[in-house]
């Protein structure tokens, strides 16, 4: 209810606000911008030249500037992407004007945001691709990076599940390190944004409101990286949200509703099918002779139709944005609410953000700043139900009269529930009471000053903060199945984290005409402060004992960083680029000699379009070969304390007594004083192109990466180090890759348009060394399985892909059926051991694919984009867990279901590391299909106008996999819950 009051009190405020920007209307100009085959230009800027007064086209294209003194002005209209058109006007009571703009070909003088500053696009010189709000994926979208999925080469997007509010797995060009985290830097309006988890929350982005956000620019070599430094080996991720412009209150109300199905189920065996097998093995027994027939029962359910649901959500956005005596403002205010497919499943997220712009001192101080928040509540259903939901015999019923909620468990002869049968998965998720709330709030001050001596000269400050804080409790009653051995049990959480950051920085740039030259320089600090407390409670059992009490009532984790960065870019006659970086920092990370790290870059870019025998080309439209070379760091692969001597206490069952009290044991960890940077090295070659007056352009890049004193787990002798295991800079990894785009606007007619898009990449990731004398024998476990306690199934090896799968290669007979337990002797020892197992396949695709292509006439429109993953392999953990006669009729005397896979192996007992279980999972992926109209203005007299649209996400998928999705970053399928098919009707109003 906290979310629902907070929001309410916002859209008063909102209203409110909004009714103040209203003032008297002397005079005004209205009119529209156009496109060049006349269609409308949403969002375009059009401003009063000599003056802060602009405003932005609403979605028809219509733009109107009230409040103007009589007279004539000068008005300039621009979009992204076209060349700016200037016209003069006389201002009266109703004055009209229209602009109809030309493309830019291929949207060269675009400006696009990269480290600590700006660039047109034909200036860059790194690997840098932006996505607008135009380009962005459609229908329900509850996380930012969702926006931008299979849009860009090289970035592969994959959600972790099919939960509400949960987020995804984000590998830029496959990602460098082994331990030390591979997800890329995301920084929000110069905020770097806190990747950590949140405790009761879903993800971390799912605290941020897609609705606010302007521009992706994915940041991919190390040139565009470098002057990030240590937090920039796997790619930067600058987001900028939508800002308020001069001019009139424009508001804007959008509103999608959907609906959310199962794409697909489990392939389980059928009530019947369980019957038949059962009947058909009637000497089968468990215990003392009890046969497995009389533990049939008489229904016949679908367990994952009880435990999943069709999930309705409705997202909504609400801002206004306009300028207020002359500074510009946008506030907006956004509700989510989302069932999930699992029953009980549910995220709800209230969000607020303001945002003004005010210059200062004859706009030589340009104030930015942001204020966002976010309030969620989840309660979150027990996964758990899923696998249950699998495995659970579909004979028997949802409910029987007993003891644990009235839902039928498998029970031994003395009424116990039988612990080692598994549970009812209906009751699992409804006697599960698990809530959960976060709130977070992020935002900055930015400063930019141009010296009155000196314009050129511009001194930037960016003072910044993200805090969150994440809270919940989770309640089992005393008679669920699920925790009869506490008798339920109540637990509560509580972690926060703060989040500061200074940043100043200088920057110079000036054009010498008399040698063609341009010069820009930007040198600065920064400071970011990172604190993140976990507070432990002691849980009790649902009779109110104390069930564990903790030894310490709470703890803090800090890491500090200090950074000091320049970068230097020249141009000579427009042609050519010579650009360099360097950050230093300082983490606290590490022990003082190894606390800073250094990290270089340099780049050469030819634009070989703007030479004499091409400068007047009708044909090529664009022609720039980039080269660039860089280091950077990664440092999140360890702990806060990793290089100090530190203890950690046993839990309160490991004690000794000194009169009447009780003294918990202490016991060393394992520790390395000379840990140190993770450096990454990157060479990037690129070339740019465009042909037909920027019709068809896009990109090619090849790259090599090396990444080197790998913070990686080895093995070490046991007493060396208090433990057996070490984190430690050791190995070197290598990653090579070739990517691609290209984008043809195909049509462009008066009404009709066709562009298209497809972007493909090429990678391979190789462990090269993986301990301290090399050893090209040597391998460091990197995933087990469920089901085989204890079993190692992928590995980090010498010359391997890392978290390549480890197994046996199977034996088949002459149908082409696997035999149990049969395995190749790979080494001919005559004897099958570990010895012969061998690195089969990995998770990593080697090829992934997007395209997408939208298709307008008049005013329909219609969009689609696909994306596809060749190379990638899947352990069907699911078929190799319960596809066995021995799960079926258990030995805990209960019977069990089983996936279909069992129909074609008939295996008796699991066969966990048999390569047949290593599944081709390559896929195409229609990922959306969606169609809207443009119903333009509501009414003659009136502003307001009206877009519609429908969409359907996850629309289908192609793959030899049988399991329920081919899409996993891991590798290892199981318990999966399942992504929807969602379908969504959407109202945008804008007045």
């Amino acid at each position: 209810m906290r979310v629902f009051y907070l929001l309410k009190q916002g859209l008063l405020v909102l209203l409110v606000f909004s009714a103040l920007m209203v003032k008297a209307q002397t005079g005004s100009v209205s009119g529209k911008v156009l496109d060049e085959t006349g269609l409308p230009l949403p969002g375009a800027s059009v401003i009063v030249k000599g003056t802060t007064r602009s405003t932005s086209t609403d979605g028809n294209g219509v733009f109107k500037l009230a409040g103007l003194s009589n007279g004539s002005v000068t008005l300039s209209a621009s979009f992204i992407g076209y060349q700016t058109l200037d016209k003069t006007v006389s201002v009266s009571a109703n004055a009209t004007v229209s602009f109809q703009l030309v493309p830019d070909a291929q949207k060269l003088n675009e400006v696009v945001v990269i480290g600590y500053g700006t660039a047109e696009k034909k200036n860059l010189t790194g690997s840098i691709t932006t996505v607008n709000s135009k380009d962005f994926q459609k229908g329900t979208i509850t996380t930012p990076e969702q926006l931008i999925q299979g849009k860009v080469a090289g970035v592969n997007i994959i959600s972790n599940s099919g939960q509400p509010g949960v987020g995804s797995t984000i590998r830029i060009r496959g990602g460098a390190s082994l331990n030390a985290s591979n997800d890329p830097l995301i920084v929000i309006d110069g905020v770097p944004f806190s990747g950590n988890s949140i405790g009761n929350a879903p993800s971390p982005l799912s605290l941020v409101n897609p609705n606010d956000i302007e521009t992706f620019t994915v940041l991919k070599d190390a040139n565009a990286t470098a002057i990030y430094g240590s937090r920039a080996s796997n790619g930067v991720i600058l987001i900028t949200t939508k800002k308020g412009a001069s001019g009139a209150p424009v508001f804007n109300f959008s509103t999608n509703n959907s609906i959310a199905t199962v794409a697909k189920k489990v392939d389980i065996l059928s009530s019947g099918q369980i019957r038949d097998f059962v009947n058909a093995n009637p000497n089968a027994s468990y215990d003392d002779g009890k046969k497995f027939t009389s533990l049939l029962g008489g229904s016949n359910t679908d367990w994952q139709d009880e435990i999943y649901q069709n999930a309705f959500s409705t997202d909504n956005s609400l801002s206004i944005a306009g300028s207020f005596k002359g500074v510009p403002y946008r506030v907006s205010a956004g509700y989510l609410d989302q069932q999930g497919l699992l029953i009980t499943d549910h995220f709800s997220r209230g969000t607020g953000a303001i945002s003004i712009s005010p210059k200062l001192f004859q706009d030589h101080l340009k104030i930015d700043l942001n204020l966002k928040g976010a309030l969620t509540q989840s309660h979150f259903a027990n996964a758990g139900g899923v696998g249950a939901a699998i495995q659970f015999d579909p004979t028997q019923s949802v409910n029987a009269n007993n003891n644990f909620g009235n839902y039928f468990e498998w029970l031994r002869s003395d009424g116990t529930v039988n612990p080692n049968a598994p549970r009812n998965p209906v009751g699992l998720i409804r006697l599960n009471d698990n809530n959960g709330n976060a709130e977070r709030s992020f935002g900055n001050a930015r400063f930019d000053y141009s010296f009155h001596f000196l314009p050129e000269l511009h001194a930037n400050l960016n003072l910044g903060y993200d805090l969150s804080k994440g809270y919940g409790e989770v309640r089992v009653p005393v008679y669920a199945a699920q925790s009869i051995s506490t008798s339920g049990s109540y637990t509560n959480s509580l972690n926060t984290e703060t989040n500061k950051l200074s940043e100043f920085y200088l920057n110079y740039a000036h054009t010498v005409e008399s040698i063609k030259s341009r010069f820009d320089v930007t040198a600065g600090y920064g400071y970011y402060d990172n604190s993140k407390t976990g507070f432990n409670f002691t849980s009790y059992k649902g009779t109110g004992e104390a069930l564990v009490t903790p030894v310490f009532p709470f703890s803090t984790d800090r890491d500090k960083l200090l950074s000091y960065y320049g970068r230097f870019i020249y141009t000579l006659a427009d042609k050519y680029i010579l650009s360099g970086t360097l950050r230093a920092d300082a983490s606290s990370k590490f022990a003082e000699k190894n606390r800073w790290g250094y990290f270089p870059s340099a780049a050469f870019t030819w634009r070989i379009s703007n030479e004499n025998f091409l400068k007047n080309s009708t044909s090529v439209s664009d022609l720039k070969l980039r080269l660039s070379y860089g280091q950077t760091g990664n440092k999140d692969g360890i702990g806060y304390y990793d290089y100090l001597s530190k203890y950690y206490a046993n839990s309160n069952t490991g004690q000794y007594q000194i009169g009447n009290t009780f003294y918990n044991y202490y016991t060393p960890a394992a520790y390395d004083p000379d840990l140190k940077w993770e450096t990454t090295t990157t060479y990037n070659a690129g070339l740019d192109y465009g042909f037909m007056k920027g019709r068809l352009y896009g990109s090619i890049d090849v790259y090599y990466k090396k990444t080197s004193d790998l913070l990686s787990k080895i093995n070490i002798p046991v007493g060396t180090n208090f433990n057996n295991e070490l984190t430690t800079n050791v190995g070197n990894m290598d990653v090579k890759g070739v990517e691609g785009s290209l984008n043809f606007s195909a049509i462009k007619t008066e009404n009709t348009s066709w562009d298209f898009g497809v972007n493909i990449a090429y990678n391979k990731r190789k462990v090269t060394n993986l301990t301290l004398n090399p050893d090209p024998a040597s391998k460091v476990g990197a995933g087990d399985i469920t089901g085989g306690t204890g079993v190692t199934l992928k590995y980090n090896a010498v010359n391997q892909i890392p978290g390549s799968f480890f197994v046996y290669k199977q034996v088949y007979n002459a149908d082409g059926k696997p035999l149990e337990g049969v395995y190749e002797d790979l080494n001919k020892d005559g004897v099958i051991n570990t010895s012969d197992q061998y690195f089969y396949k990995s998770p990593d695709p080697n090829i992934t694919l997007g395209f997408n292509t939208s298709f307008s006439y008049k005013k329909w429109s219609f969009t689609t984009s696909l994306r596809a993953n060749f190379g990638n392999y899947i352990y069907d953990n699911v078929s190799s867990n319960f596809g066995v006669r021995a799960n079926i009729l258990s030995p805990a005397g209960v019977i069990n279901n089983a996936s279909t896979d069992f129909l074609a192996t008939n295996f008796q007992n699991n066969q966990f590391l048999s390569d047949y279980y290593i599944k081709n999972a390559s896929f195409l992926k229609m990922d959306n299909a969606g169609i809207s109209y443009n119903a333009g203005k509501l009414s003659k007299t009136g502003t307001a106008s009206l877009r519609i649209s429908a969409n359907c996400q996850n629309v289908f998928t192609v793959t030899k996999y049988n399991g329920i999705d081919p899409e996993l970053s891991g590798g290892i399928d199981y318990n999966l819950y399942p992504r929807p098919r969602t379908y969504t009707l959407g109202f945008n109003v804008g007045f």
